[in-house]
């Protein structure tokens, strides 16, 4: 069977009517390749004057990957970084050893109804590079590779498909994209990464003649070769890549191989030795009682 599990996710309101769906990760399977954590927003309607704004908070043993598909948000971390993120391109924040950073909705959008609607996903790094220098690196809509394959449009946000290789850096065998289907239109996926899913955005699709429900993500035996069918105008993404080096532990927005690295970049957060985003003076507490 191409379908190994289907994980149907669960929501969670961030407040003010920011309402994510989480699929990873989930009870059936930790991460999908390096993907330890998946959250699709949106779309939402958001009006005049909504706080959606994100305080600064901290990260560490990952890197984060942000895609929108709508909207815009202004991205600021303690290495002095600001970037505005748009649709189309990629934001990749390695945390490494430690970093902080806010995520806030543009000035300009601020008092005008506009919508919001993308992917925030986590990468764990490999045991190697988990306690790396921050870094981050943007990469414009423009230069993500882009192209048709059989009419269907195609994006590789990470990794290498049919050919092409995303410019985006990656610290293991990773695959991330991004694929457009009309009506009646279909797509064969071969030779993906032994770990592997599918998610649909918009539309309804079938993986090998087995209809996708709404807002479930299609864990794939990738032995095989996949045939995507949509059944009406759709939009799904690819992720995947080679397994984990073992098991991650996570803490709040702490990941690390090592229990006892993440209980202490905690500590480190409420002790206030993480780096600051210059010019935010706020933060996100620690949870009162975060688990491993």
């Amino acid at each position: 069977m191409t379908i190994s599990n289907v994980l149907k996710g669960h929501e969670k309101d961030l407040g003010g009517g920011f309402v994510v769906r989480r699929y990873l990760p989930s009870a059936v399977k930790q991460a999908v390749g390096p993907f330890i954590f998946f959250d699709h927003f949106g779309p939402i309607d958001v009006a005049p004057g909504a706080d959606h704004d994100v305080r600064p908070h901290p990260h560490i043993g990952l890197a984060t990957v942000t895609y929108l598909f709508e909207g815009a948000m202004d991205h600021r971390d303690s290495l002095g970084t600001f970037q505005r993120i748009e649709p189309g391109a990629i934001n990749l924040m390695t945390a490494g050893k430690g970093i902080v950073h806010s995520e806030r909705t543009p000035k300009d959008l601020v008092d005008q109804p506009h919508r919001t609607h993308g992917l925030q996903l986590w990468l764990a790094l490999p045991k190697e590079h988990e306690e790396d220098e921050p870094c981050f690196e943007h990469t414009p809509a423009a230069d993500i590779p882009s192209f048709q394959v059989n009419g269907a449009s195609v994006r590789v946000l990470l990794g290498t498909a049919f050919g092409k290789t995303s410019p985006v850096k990656t610290y293991s065998q990773t695959l991330y994209l991004d694929v457009a289907l009309r009506e009646g239109q279909e797509i064969g996926l071969a030779g993906l990464p032994a770990e592997a899913a599918i998610y649909p955005i918009t539309g309804e699709i079938e993986i090998d003649g087995a209809p996708m429900a709404p807002h479930t993500m299609a864990l794939l035996d990738t032995r095989t070769s996949q045939r995507v069918l949509a059944r009406s105008s759709a939009q799904f993404v690819v992720v995947g890549g080679e397994a984990l080096d073992g098991h991650r532990y996570l803490l709040w927005n702490f990941v690390s191989s090592s229990k006892e690295r993440v209980l202490q970049a905690a500590d480190d957060w409420e002790a206030l030795r993480f780096d600051q985003v210059p010019g935010e003076t706020e933060r996100i507490p620690l949870p009162k009682k975060p688990g491993a």
